[in-house]
């Protein structure tokens, strides 16, 4: 894990951790990816920096050789965000329908209106929605950081090759608490 900086202008996303994606069978306890996102938005908050949370509802209208897991309309609640997120006023949320949370948003204006240079990204799956939206945020230009600590994936070969052999080459990755550290270093005269 090489987390060097973040910008002064950073902002996060946290993708896809909402109520139907919660019974899933991950391979790391989703209790912990949802309370170390959660730490991370309130950090972010406190700082008055951007936290984008997004929602998945439906998929890319491709044709594909695997059929998506749900056919059919969602089920009530499916894509509500998880209460632990403390979704506030100020938040940035979408809802996407492709993998990536900048191919179907205004994601990208939102976070560029508001001076934003540098994404951190958490959520799931890590091979899927974290990976997708992490190359979209390195192909619109932004700095990219990947809170590895808080993602998770339902095949770990997935996760296992997403942090190994994508992530260095978009970004940096580091730990929740290295990230919330360097916040705390980056602006620190903020707080006092």
């Amino acid at each position: 894990m090489a987390l060097t900086t973040l910008d002064p202008i950073t902002a996060l996303i946290v993708v896809d951790l909402q109520n139907g994606l919660l019974g899933s069978s991950f391979i790391h306890p989703i209790a912990e990816v949802v309370a170390r996102a959660s730490a991370l938005a309130a950090a972010f908050r406190r700082r008055g920096l951007p936290v984008a949370l997004v929602n998945v509802d439906g998929s890319a209208p491709g044709r594909t050789e695997r059929a998506p897991r749900h056919s059919g309309p969602l089920p009530d609640g499916w894509t509500d965000l998880l209460p632990e997120l403390d979704r506030q006023a100020s938040d940035i949320v979408v809802t996407k329908r492709t993998w990536g949370a900048f191919a179907s948003t205004d994601l990208e204006r939102r976070l560029k209106e508001r001076g934003v240079t540098q994404v951190v990204i958490t959520g799931v799956a890590t091979g899927t929605g974290v990976e997708a939206t992490a190359r979209q945020a390195y192909e619109a230009g932004f700095n990219v950081t990947l809170a590895a600590d808080a993602m998770t994936d339902i095949r770990p070969e997935a996760h296992d090759y997403s942090l190994a052999n994508v992530f260095p080459r978009l970004g940096e990755t580091g730990s929740t608490q290295s990230i919330i550290d360097l916040l705390d270093r980056t602006h620190a005269h903020e707080l006092a």
